[in-house]
Parts: C-alpha cells; sequence; structure tokens
C-alpha cells in the first residue's frame, strides 16, 4: 500500500516538488479560515506559505468546515498537508503540472462537531485575521438588496442562541458570537477579510456582520465596528473541483498518497485593501497585491471574468459542453464572449491605470481554453441565484442607466433562464443546484415554461429575489425574450451562429 502524505515523509518525495521551508510546528495559529474548500487551499495558503517561507511565523492557518467533516478527515492523517498542482499548456497543448505540497494549514475544525473550539479560535489572542470563503449564499444575503436576511433559517437560529448554549451554523453566526467571546475576554483587534466573489466583499461582509450583532446587542456591534477591520479584496484563479483521477495521478507523481490535493491555473492575482487590525503577512512574496482601494479591481473581476464564465457555464451546460476549455474551443462562443467582454463589459469598467484591457481579454480567453484545467460547467452553474446579481445584473444596471444596448446581456440572462428547465439540448436532465431552486424552477414552470412571450419573460424577471428593480426594465425584457426565442428555436449552437453572422441578436 502506498503510504501516506505525511511531514515524515517529505524527504522521499521527488526532487521537483515543492515542499514548506519552514518548520511548521514554530507556527502560530494567526488565521482562522472558514470555509476550507478547494478556492482557499489553492489560492490563500500558497499565498500565504511564501510568507512563512520568508521567517514571519505568526500566520499559520486553523481551516474551518462549516458543514462537512471530509475535508478535516482527508487533511488530519496527513497533519495538514496536501498537495498543489498547477496544471497549464504548453504551446502544443500538452499538459504541463507543477506539484507544491502546502504546509500552511495547521489544522481543520469541523463547526458542527465542535462550535465551541470554532469560537474559541476566532476568540484567540493568536489570532490576527479571520478569513472566509464561504460563497454568496454563506453570507445569507438577499442578493437583490445585499442586506443581511434575518428571517433565513441558519440567521433565525443564530440569533436565538443563548449565551450559555451557543452553536451558529452560519458563518456570520460564529464570526459575531466569536468576536463577542474576543470581547468578553479583553482580546485585541482583528481582521475580518471576505474572499469571496461579492462586489464590495468587505463591506457587504461588514455590512451582515454589523446588521448580526445589532440585533444581539449594540455594543457589541459599536465594539466591532470600533477595533475590527474589513478590508475589501479582488481574489482571482481558477480552481477546477479534484477527480478520482487528479487524486490518482498526482499520488502517483509524488510517491505518496495524497487523500486531497487541489487543482490550479498558473495565473493568479490578488488585490487586497491594506487595512489590518493587528498585522498580517507579507502576501506580496506570493503574489498579492496591496492596494488603496480594491473596488476597480473587484468590477474588473467580476464583470469581466466571474460574468463571462457564467454565461459561457449555461450556454455550454445546454449544449452539452462539459468543459470551459471544450466550450471556447466553439469559434461562435469565443467570438461571441469576446464582443460581449469588448462591447458591453469594459464600458461601465472603472479606470484602471496602468491596465491594457484589450490584452487583459486575450489572456482571459487564454485561461479559459488552459486544456489541462478541464473545469467543468456544471460547477461553475451552480448557484445562479446568488451569483448572476454580482456578475451580470450590477453590468444591466450600469448600460440601462446610460441608455445602451444590452442584446448581448441578455443572451447571457437568458442562458441562465434556459438552464432552469433542467434539461439538456440532447434531453439529459441535471439537478438545479441553487439555494432558491425550488422556486425558480416552479416560476420557470408556471411562465416561460409555458409560453415565450414578452409578458413571461416580464413574469419571470419579475423574480424580486434575484432582479430587484430590474423587473419590468424594457429593454431588458426585450433582450432577454428575443434570446430565449432563439434559444429554443435554434439551440445554443445556432443561436450563437446567428450572432456571429448577423453581428447583432437572431
Amino acid at each position: 500500500m502506498t503510504p501516506r502524505l505525511h511531514p515524515s515523509s517529505l524527504d522521499t518525495l521527488p526532487a521537483a516538488v515543492a515542499r514548506p521551508a519552514f518548520d511548521r510546528y514554530a507556527l502560530q495559529p494567526g488565521i482562522v479560515h472558514l470555509g476550507i474548500g478547494a478556492f482557499m487551499r489553492a489560492h490563500l495558503a500558497p499565498i500565504t506559505e511564501a510568507a512563512l517561507a520568508a521567517g514571519d511565523t505568526r500566520f499559520g492557518i486553523v481551516g474551518v468546515s462549516l458543514r462537512q467533516p471530509d475535508t478535516r478527515d482527508a487533511l488530519a492523517p496527513q497533519d495538514g498537508l496536501y498537495t498543489l498542482a498547477v496544471r497549464d499548456a504548453d504551446e502544443h497543448g500538452r499538459r504541463r503540472e507543477r506539484l507544491q505540497v502546502v504546509g500552511a494549514v495547521l489544522s481543520v475544525l469541523v463547526a458542527p462537531e465542535h462550535p465551541q473550539a470554532v469560537l474559541d479560535q476566532i476568540a484567540d489572542p493568536a489570532t490576527r485575521i479571520v478569513s472566509l470563503t464561504v460563497t454568496e449564499k454563506g453570507y445569507c444575503l438577499d442578493p437583490a438588496t445585499g442586506r443581511l436576511r434575518r428571517d433565513h433559517p441558519d440567521i433565525a437560529h443564530d440569533l436565538v442562541q443563548s449565551a450559555d448554549a451557543v452553536a451558529p451554523v452560519s458563518a456570520i453566526g460564529f464570526l459575531v458570537r466569536g468576536l463577542a467571546a474576543r470581547r468578553a475576554q479583553g482580546r485585541g483587534p482583528v481582521t475580518l477579510l471576505s474572499l469571496d466573489n461579492l462586489p464590495a466583499n468587505g463591506h457587504t461582509l461588514r455590512g451582515a456582520v454589523l446588521a448580526f450583532a445589532e440585533a444581539v446587542d449594540p455594543s457589541l456591534a459599536l465594539w466591532i465596528d470600533t477595533h475590527c477591520t474589513f478590508p475589501c479584496s479582488m481574489v482571482d484563479r481558477i480552481v477546477p473541483r479534484t477527480t478520482d483521477a487528479d487524486r490518482d495521478a498526482i499520488s502517483t507523481a509524488l510517491g505518496l498518497r495524497d487523500a486531497w490535493p487541489v487543482l490550479g491555473e498558473s495565473f493568479l492575482d490578488w488585490a487586497v485593501e491594506d487595512r489590518f487590525a493587528a498585522g498580517r503577512p507579507d502576501w506580496t512574496l506570493g503574489g498579492a497585491r496591496f492596494v488603496a482601494a480594491a473596488e476597480p479591481w473587484e468590477h474588473l473581476k467580476l464583470r469581466m471574468v466571474n460574468g463571462t464564465h457564467s454565461c459561457i457555464a449555461y450556454l455550454s451546460v445546454m449544449a452539452g459542453w462539459t468543459t470551459v476549455d471544450m466550450a471556447i474551443t466553439q469559434p461562435d462562443l469565443r467570438a461571441f464572449i469576446e464582443v460581449l467582454m469588448r462591447e458591453e463589459i469594459e464600458p461601465t469598467l472603472p479606470d484602471l491605470p496602468g491596465l491594457d484591457l484589450a490584452a487583459y481579454r486575450q489572456s482571459l480567453l487564454q485561461r479559459y481554453a488552459n486544456p489541462a484545467l478541464a473545469h467543468r460547467t456544471k460547477q461553475i452553474a451552480m448557484d445562479g441565484s446568488q451569483k448572476l446579481p454580482q456578475r451580470l445584473l450590477g453590468t444591466v444596471r450600469d448600460r440601462l442607466r446610460d441608455g445602451s444596448s444590452v442584446a448581448r446581456l441578455g443572451l447571457a440572462v437568458a442562458a441562465w433562464l434556459h438552464f432552469l428547465r433542467g434539461v439538456d439540448e440532447l434531453g439529459q436532465p441535471y439537478p438545479i443546484d441553487d439555494p432558491q431552486a425550488e422556486a425558480l424552477t416552479a416560476l420557470h414552470r408556471a411562465t416561460i415554461g409555458q409560453r415565450l412571450d414578452r409578458e413571461a419573460v416580464g413574469a419571470m424577471l419579475g423574480h424580486a429575489p434575484v432582479f430587484g428593480d430590474l423587473a419590468g426594465r424594457a429593454p431588458l425584457v426585450d433582450a432577454v425574450c428575443v434570446a430565449l426565442q432563439s434559444l429554443a428555436l435554434r439551440g445554443v449552437a445556432g443561436t450563437l451562429r446567428q450572432w456571429a453572422e448577423s453581428g447583432e441578436h437572431a
């Protein structure tokens, strides 16, 4: 049986495999990270690894799984070690891979099993940063307004907890209850840092935390607002889901069994505001950039990368294109995405001094074409009700405010609505993985599932939890209606071909 990846086995690794360049047992647990999924382990952890290797031992990471024990169960026998496989392709399309064993994660807590241990770690005097990647739905916000939903089942549960029996289930509940313990114990300030794809993610996190704290104890909200900082940040790296085949291939290359490696592209970007209440690692050593304001970079990422990623995903799932690299090789789809960026997204972006948008656009198309990642379109298509307001609808609002066309954005929105029918163009059903799946599929059946006229489309776009004030906006209704009719008549490939031939909608 192949031995397990473990600190005691690092000396047996092939010479080409990078490994921790520091004494892990000298590290302090300075970062608590809620939501220790693949993205965090392919982004925050290796960036922190570089700072640790330079000698700053204050920022070891304690990960927290908010739902399942699978990450803890995989990493605990490995003493927190795991492998990051950075994959790209050479000029001939042949896959290249660099392997790095990451040692920044000291331990993983499972919140449902030991909620008090999570609260204690947040309150621990060594903790300087509490970061999180819990996806858009993990903030329990109203997607249309960005405000905390006090009627969300997790938030409602956490608000009624007593001081004697605290067992939160939401990320916001853990943060506020942990900060309450920190205040009660006279501990120092701490930074709360969102790494999720949300507009103004630091401000969004601050709003949710303060709203929850205000409902619990107004004096706690005041303490948090006085002692904690909430920097905004923009994170960018494509991290596909790890498959069993990936696990086997990476373990073979290591000569050791790694139960849960992660994958990532060679591209990595992180722009983070330098507002930390209790110090921070020198993340520039791992490729981060400290900036005065992250907002321009957030807009760039959310609209150019995430917006087009979602558009590709919904069109591709319907057409049967299973991975992004497969999809972007379709000439008409690639042409559509490029024009969508150039004509309708880029004009809404803030000024970004020093950034060549044309070069950025081409580099993004090249990233999508990376065959080594095999990023599955169904993975990207999850949680559309939470993602579209940030990724596409903000751009739509800006275009409508300026009186500009939303024809191409209309097709992107129509692609999601088309996807909600739950059956692709090959007749294969798939689940709608979305917090609002039940309401959305019922509305779909009652409206555009019956007919594709303007009234039905308008009713679908009237779903306030997603579309908010965009309900009834005639230019959007018209654009989506035309696009949906074309998708139903011609299919995805035919609709994209019509765009390519006419330069306008069908």
